[in-house]
């Protein structure tokens, strides 16, 4: 009996982990992280530490999905993501009442900056701002609210079931075999103007950007699709463009966040 209850356990678990994807992976969240890192002023980098307990940004950008399994935390669940309707803007939207992951950013941002927030608050909403803005360059979540970003579209995944959002939080990641760490170090070399102009804009320009990037996604497949090698030779630097830019905008947010 009790070995029956552990395998279910095992099994609801696996489906938990698989049938709610929402957020890009670990490994992409990480790759964010570390190439914010890169980018941080001299100022910055004092205060995050100081903040973190030395905790890499790379470390604490998981953090947010980390603690969804405790309900305590559950207000923050519609911090990840973002719905309004194609051909319109974010700021033209009516906001939910739940929040969403352009709020949760401000939100961050605002406590984080507060001088009468406590350390412990700080600490708390500047990981969660770290992978925050992460998130908002995953397209998927600023995708439709009525497939759950993608959740409920299905597709093959070299032969094996997924979803339109897994696909891109998960799959192409995972099948380009690559550490965070490697992912980091390899993603297109920028100059420093390329880079400036990537960090130029705000949250608002930033959503508007993976907003049309998502409506791009949708129509790159069908339900029940089955796709591989080609679909990931053919959107694999747009993954790779999205790491990149989150990781530089996180940087650009913190370095005028800890001016």
């Amino acid at each position: 009996m009790i070995m029956k209850n552990l395998f279910i356990l095992c099994f609801l678990a696996v489906q938990f982990s698989f049938g709610n994807s929402i957020t890009w992976s670990k490994t992409g969240h990480r790759t964010t992280g570390a190439v914010a890192e890169k980018y941080l002023s001299r100022k910055a980098k004092k205060a995050i530490k100081e903040l973190l307990n030395g905790e890499s940004l790379a470390l604490v950008s998981t953090f947010a999905d980390d603690i969804k399994a405790d309900r305590s935390f559950s207000k923050f669940s519609a911090w990840h993501y973002v719905n309004f309707p194609d051909g319109t803007k974010y700021e033209d939207s009516t906001p939910s009442k739940y929040g969403d992951v352009v709020m949760g950013i401000q939100r961050c941002v605002a406590i984080v900056k507060d001088e009468k927030s406590s350390k412990e608050d700080k600490r708390f909403y500047l990981k969660m701002l770290v992978h925050l803005v992460g998130d908002l360059h995953q397209p998927m979540h600023a995708g439709r609210a009525e497939d759950k970003g993608g959740n409920d579209i299905q597709i093959r995944w070299f032969k094996e079931g997924s979803n339109l959002h897994r696909l891109w939080d998960t799959n192409m990641i995972r099948n380009f075999g690559m550490s965070y760490t490697e992912l980091a170090a390899n993603l297109p070399k920028i100059t420093k103007k390329e880079r400036k102009a990537i960090q130029e804009g705000t949250v608002y320009d930033w959503v508007a950007e993976s907003k049309e990037l998502a409506t791009e996604i949708y129509a790159s497949v069908t339900i029940g699709e089955e796709i591989g090698y080609k679909y990931q030779y053919k959107y694999w630097d747009t993954v790779k463009d999205q790491l990149q830019k989150g990781g530089l905008r996180l940087a650009q947010v913190l370095n005028d966040l800890f001016k």
